[in-house]
């Protein structure tokens, strides 16, 4: 079996010293980056199974960081913080992050929450239809490649947004409560709030829209959440 590598990004050496004990202990090999600049060149020159990463560093903040390494990367962010505010949970969650972990921590519980965020990385590959191209209207969904594409030119999304399109396009008519998205695509063991589902639908019809489909699939079901719906049925 292949060594888990992990990434761990904080600015303070105390810390970085003891989460790569906590690490290694585990089996990880394990990278260090005390800068978010220093972090983004990692990501973006070898793969990572995990990323652990503090919120208030110097030069770029985790927030930054985060959202830099979504537009690269899938690989699972666990930020780590001194601040408990749910509303920095939630910017966190909504930005990309994966799991948030409150300073101090025990070691058992940010080994746990590793290890879940590793196994929920795992499952999600095969989430999504595999294999198959969906077409609609305007709208062509590649799963396996992870690809969109509006009128023939790409559209990006971030992974939980893909993740977000690919189980309910794969669904069609059904309605997905936001619990159940949620358990889809954080897991069962999520802490943060349902709406984390509603931005990341805003932003998949805010980019669907400006590459130019001229309908929004993604449907509000009131009172239960979404489904995957396109005009005159599917083609």
């Amino acid at each position: 079996m292949a060594q888990l590598r992990a990434l761990v990004v904080d600015d303070e050496w105390n810390m970085r010293n003891l989460l790569r004990i906590y690490l290694m202990k585990e089996g990880f090999r394990v990278s260090e980056a005390s800068t978010g600049r220093e972090a983004l060149s990692l990501i973006g020159s070898e793969p990572f199974d995990i990323m652990l990463l503090d919120v208030m560093m110097p030069d770029m903040d985790g927030w930054q960081v985060c959202q830099a390494v979504r537009d690269k990367s899938s690989v699972p962010i666990l930020m780590l913080t001194a601040r408990s505010e749910t509303k920095d949970k939630i910017r966190g969650l909504e930005i990309g992050a994966d799991d948030y972990l409150t300073k101090p921590f025990e070691p058992e519980e940010l080994v746990a929450r590793i290890h879940s965020l590793i196994r929920r990385a795992n499952l999600a590959q095969y989430a999504a239809p595999k294999e198959r191209v969906l077409e609609f209207p305007g709208l062509v969904i590649r799963p396996d490649a992870r690809e969109v594409s509006v009128m023939d030119s790409s559209v990006e999304l971030t992974p939980k947004e893909f993740d977000l399109l690919a189980v309910l396009s794969g669904n069609l008519q059904r309605a997905f409560s936001r619990d159940e998205l949620v358990e889809r695509l954080w897991g069962l063991d999520f802490e943060g709030e349902t709406r984390v589902v509603d931005t990341h639908i805003k932003n998949i019809r805010e980019k669907l829209q400006k590459a130019g489909l001229g309908y929004n699939p993604v449907q509000t079901v009131w009172g239960v959440g979404y489904k995957f719906q396109v005009p005159g049925g599917v083609q």
